[in-house]
C-alpha cells in the first residue's frame, strides 16, 4: 500500500519543473477579463497558506492576447480621432468650426456602446474596429454642416441663421445619406454561420453609429454652430501653413477639375474605358488567394508530440526532458507548459502523446526581429532532430473553440468500411503525397493503426459451463491489469480514495493474464487461462467517427506566399488523386468555416445594391439618376484590389466585410455630386455643365471628409502588436477602397450622370407632346432632396 497520486495518465510541468494544473474556463456570455482578474487575485489570496517551497504562476492564458488586443485597438481609436481632427482643422482652418465635428465623436461612441449593449454584443475586435471607422463616418455630416453654415456666415447672416439656412438645404441629404448607410448593411446582419455573426456585429454597430451621427447632425450641430461660429474679423489673413495649403489644394482642384471636364466631353469613351477597367479587376480579383481570417500572433504557440506506438510514460519523460532544453534555449519564448499523456489536437489522453504550450514574451519586448513566423519556424527546425518522437508546432485558431490549431484540418473518412489498417495506409500516402507540394507545410496525422494491443477471446460458452460469470471476469482484469475504485477513508483531515492494482512486475507480459482467477458461482476459484485466448494485434488506440464515419485526421497549413484558400484548394487536388476508392474527406474546424462562406458574400454585395438602389429611386423618384450613383461602386474594387497586391494580402473575411462597407462610402461621394449637379439641370444648366460645376462645388467637402476617413484608418492599416494582422487586413482594404472612390471614381461619376441625365431626357421628350413654341431644353424633374452646400459665390 503507498500514499501517491490519483491517476498516472498523465503528467505536468511548468518551465521544466513538475507542476499541478488548475484550468479554467469561461461561461457563455461571461466576460474573459473579468474572470481572469478575479481568478488570479483568488489564487493571489490562497497562495499566502501555500507550503514552503511551492509557488504558483499563470503561464498560459489567453486572456492576455485578449486584453492586448483591445488595449491596441483602443490606441488605434485614440489615434484616429487625433488624425481625423487635424484633416478638419486644415481644411476648415477655424477652431471654433473644428469643433463641432469634434464632439460628435465621443457622443457617437457612448451611443454605439449603448447600441451594443441593446444588441447584446460584447466589446471585442470586430466591434472595435466597427468603431474606429465609424469615427471616420460620423464626422462627415457634422462637417458638410459646419462648412454650409460658414459659407452662410461669409455671406453676411448671423450664425444663428446660417445655421437655419444651411439646415434647410442639408436634412433632406442627410436622411437620405443616413438610409443609404443603413441598408448597405441590412443583407450582411442575415449572413449565417460564424462568419454571419461576425458580419452582424460590425455591420450592425456601424449601422447604429450612422443613426446616432444623423440624430446628433439634425439635433446639436445646428445649435452648436449658432453657438460656436463667427464671423471673421475684417482684414483677416490666414497663416502662411494654411495659405500654403489653400495655394496647393486650389492647384489640385484646377488639375482635378481639368480631368473631369475633360472625360465629360467624351463620355462614350470613358465608358468604354471604365468597362475595361471593371474586367480587368474584375478577373484578377476572382483570382486573388482567398482566406478565412489572417493569421494573428496571440502570444503563444502549441508543440504537439507524438512517440511510436505502444511508448510508454517514461520514453515521453525523455522526449520532454528535450523539448524543455530547446524551448529554455529560444529567443522570445517567456515560458512553457507540458502536459505529457495529453494530445491536444485529439482531446484525448494517450501515452504516446506529449502537448507544450509556448508562450512568447510581451508584443513590445519582442519587435519585428522575434515574430510568432522567426520563433515557429526556428522551433520547428529544431525540434525536427529529435529522433525519439514526431513533433510539429501549430499556432491556435483565429477564433477560440474553431478547433484545436490553426491552419486547416482535413478529415479522411473510410466510408466503404475498409478497415482501419486501410484508413492509416490512406492517410500516411495522403500525408506523403501533399508533404512534396511546396505551398503546404506541418502535414501530419494524429491517427495512427499500429499501435500494439492484445485481443481477449473469452470463451463465453466454457465460462458459462462452469458457472464463471462474464461480468467477474471482466471485473477481474479491470481491478489487476487497470485499477478499481474501492471506497474512500479519511487521513491528514483529507478524504483520500483507494484504489486496488496488482504490482507491476505481475502484470508485464501476456502470459501473466492466464494466472489471474476468478470464482465461480461455487465459490471455486478458476484460472483465466482456461477461459482466455490472447492474440497480439495491431490497432488505433483511438477511432473517431465523423459523419459517422471513421475518420483520420490531417492536420497542416499554407506556407509562406500561400493563402489558406490555395492550401485547401491543393489538399483537396491532392486527396482526389491520391485517396482510393472507399475513402473520402471532409473539413473540419476552421477550415470548413472557410469552405461554408462560399459565394455567400457575392449575394450580400448584389443585395446590398440592390437596396441602395431601391432607396436612391426613391429618394431621386427616378430609376436613371441612381444608376449614376451606383454604376461608380465598382471603382473601389480597383483600390481594394491594389492595396491587396500591393501588401500581399489574401481575400478574406475582413476583405468582404470592407468592401460592403466600400459600397456605402463609394455611393455616398456620388450622392453629393448626383444630387447637386440635378438641382443645377433643375435652374436651366446644360447637362455637362452641370455635372462639372457641381463636382467644382462638391470637390472640397468629398476630399476634406473622405482624407478624414482615410487617415482615420491609417493607424489600423500600420498596427502593430496584439490584433495587428486584423487590423491592417481590415485598415488596407478601407484605405485602398476610399483613395480609389476619391481620387479614380469621382471623375466618372459625372460620365454616368450625363449617360443616364440624356437617357432620361430622351425618354421624356418622346412620352412628351409636341412642342407648339421655341424649343427649350428639356428640364430634369426637381430634386426630391436639396443638394448638400450651396454654389460658390
Amino acid at each position: 500500500m503507498e500514499l501517491s497520486q490519483q491517476r498516472f495518465a498523465n503528467f505536468s510541468q511548468v518551465f521544466g519543473k513538475p507542476a499541478a494544473h488548475m484550468v479554467f474556463y469561461t461561461l457563455p456570455g461571461s466576460n474573459d477579463l473579468a474572470v481572469a482578474k478575479e481568478v488570479l487575485a483568488n489564487v493571489e489570496q490562497m497562495s499566502k497558506k501555500f507550503p514552503a517551497g511551492i509557488k504558483y504562476a499563470s503561464v498560459y492564458n489567453t486572456t492576455a492576447f485578449v486584453q492586448q488586443a483591445i488595449n491596441s485597438v483602443y490606441h488605434t481609436l485614440f489615434e484616429a480621432a487625433i488624425l481625423v481632427l487635424i484633416v478638419i482643422m486644415v481644411f476648415l482652418q477655424n477652431f471654433r468650426a473644428m469643433l463641432v465635428p469634434a464632439t460628435t465623436v465621443p457622443v457617437t461612441i457612448i451611443g454605439a456602446f449603448a447600441a451594443m449593449a441593446a444588441l447584446g454584443f460584447s466589446i471585442n475586435l470586430m466591434t472595435l474596429f466597427a468603431l474606429i471607422l465609424a469615427i471616420g463616418i460620423v464626422v462627415d455630416d457634422a462637417i458638410i454642416i459646419v462648412e454650409n453654415a460658414s459659407h452662410y456666415i461669409e455671406k453676411g447672416l448671423t450664425p444663428k441663421d446660417a445655421a437655419i439656412k444651411a439646415m434647410s438645404e442639408l436634412t433632406g441629404p442627410v436622411i437620405g445619406i443616413t438610409l443609404v448607410l443603413t441598408a448597405v448593411f441590412v443583407p450582411a446582419a442575415f449572413m449565417p454561420g460564424i462568419t454571419g455573426q461576425l458580419f452582424r456585429q460590425f455591420a450592425l454597430v456601424i449601422a447604429a453609429t450612422a443613426l446616432i451621427s444623423a440624430l446628433n447632425a439634425l439635433t446639436l450641430k445646428p445649435t452648436q454652430c449658432a453657438l460656436y461660429l463667427r464671423a471673421k474679423k475684417e482684414g483677416y489673413r490666414p497663416n502662411a501653413f494654411y495659405r500654403g495649403f489653400n495655394r496647393v489644394y486650389a492647384a489640385v482642384e484646377n488639375f482635378y477639375i481639368g480631368i473631369v471636364s475633360w472625360m465629360a466631353h467624351r463620355t462614350g469613351v470613358m465608358l468604354l474605358v471604365f468597362i475595361a477597367i471593371i474586367a480587368l479587376a474584375g478577373w484578377r480579383f476572382a483570382h486573388q488567394p482567398t482566406g478565412f481570417l489572417p493569421v494573428e500572433d496571440q502570444g503563444y504557440c502549441i508543440i504537439a508530440s507524438k512517440l511510436p506506438d505502444g511508448s510508454a510514460q517514461p520514453r515521453a519523460r525523455a522526449v520532454v526532458d528535450k523539448i524543455n532544453k530547446i524551448v529554455s534555449e529560444e529567443p522570445g519564448v517567456a515560458g512553457w507548459v507540458t502536459i505529457g499523456g495529453l494530445s491536444i489536437l485529439d482531446s484525448a489522453n494517450l501515452s504516446t502523446a506529449v502537448t507544450t504550450f509556448v508562450t512568447y514574451k510581451d508584443w513590445k519586448e519582442r519587435g519585428s526581429s522575434l515574430s510568432q513566423d522567426h520563433i515557429v519556424g526556428s522551433l520547428r527546425q529544431k525540434l525536427g532532430q529529435i529522433q525519439e518522437a514526431f513533433t510539429f508546432v501549430v499556432i491556435p485558431p483565429p477564433i477560440r473553440g474553431l478547433g484545436q490549431a490553426g491552419g486547416f484540418q482535413m478529415m479522411v473518412q473510410d466510408q466503404a468500411s475498409l478497415g482501419l489498417q486501410e484508413l492509416d495506409k490512406a492517410t500516411q500516402e495522403l500525408i506523403r503525397t501533399a508533404s512534396t507540394q511546396s505551398g503546404l507545410v506541418g502535414l501530419a496525422s494524429t491517427f495512427s493503426a499500429r499501435s500494439p494491443q492484445l485481443y481477449l477471446e473469452i470463451d463465453r460458452t466454457k465460462a458459462e459451463s462452469l458457472g464463471v460469470s462474464l461480468n467477474d471476469v471482466f471485473d477481474t482484469l479491470q481491478g489487476y491489469l487497470g485499477s478499481s475504485f474501492v471506497n474512500l477513508f479519511n487521513k491528514f483531515n483529507q478524504v483520500f480514495q483507494v484504489y486496488i492494482q496488482a504490482e507491476s512486475n505481475f502484470r508485464l507480459q501476456p502470459e501473466d493474464i492466464k494466472n489471474l482467477y476468478v470464482r465461480n458461482d461455487k465459490g471455486q476459484v478458476v484460472p483465466l487461462g482456461t477461459l482466455i485466448t490472447v492474440h497480439p494485434m495491431l490497432s488505433s488506440e483511438l477511432i473517431t467517427r465523423y459523419n459517422l464515419y471513421p475518420a483520420a485526421p490531417v492536420f497542416g497549413a499554407a506556407a509562406p506566399g500561400f493563402s489558406s484558400g490555395q492550401a485547401l484548394n491543393l489538399m483537396e487536388q491532392v486527396a482526389e488523386n491520391v485517396l482510393p476508392a472507399g475513402m473520402g474527406f471532409d473539413w473540419t474546424a476552421t477550415a470548413f468555416q472557410e469552405k461554408q462562406i462560399g459565394n455567400t458574400s457575392y449575394f450580400i454585395y448584389a443585395l446590398s445594391l440592390t437596396l441602395v438602389f431601391l432607396v436612391l429611386a426613391a429618394q431621386y423618384e427616378s430609376w436613371t439618376s441612381p444608376a449614376a450613383v451606383i454604376l461608380v461602386v465598382p471603382m473601389a474594387l480597383v483600390g481594394v484590389l491594389l492595396a491587396l497586391m500591393i501588401r500581399g494580402f489574401d481575400n478574406n473575411l475582413y476583405t468582404q466585410v470592407g468592401l460592403v462597407l466600400m459600397i456605402a462610402l463609394a455611393a455616398k461621394n456620388a450622392i453629393l455630386i448626383v444630387e447637386f449637379a440635378r438641382e443645377l439641370r433643375a435652374e436651366g444648366m446644360p447637362i455637362v455643365d452641370a455635372a462639372v460645376e457641381a463636382t467644382r462645388r462638391r470637390f472640397r467637402p468629398i476630399v476634406m471628409t473622405s482624407f478624414a476617413f482615410i487617415l482615420g484608418v491609417v493607424p489600423m492599416a500600420t498596427a502593430t502588436g496584439a490584433g495587428a494582422a486584423s487590423q491592417q487586413a481590415l485598415g488596407t482594404v478601407v484605405v485602398g477602397g476610399m483613395l480609389a472612390s476619391t481620387l479614380f471614381a469621382i471623375p466618372f461619376v459625372p460620365v454616368f450622370y450625363i449617360t443616364m441625365q440624356r437617357l432620361s431626357e430622351r425618354r421624356a421628350a418622346k412620352k412628351a407632346p409636341p412642342a407648339t413654341g421655341g424649343a427649350a431644353p428639356p428640364a430634369a424633374p426637381a430634386a426630391a432632396v436639396k443638394p448638400q452646400g450651396t454654389p460658390a459665390e
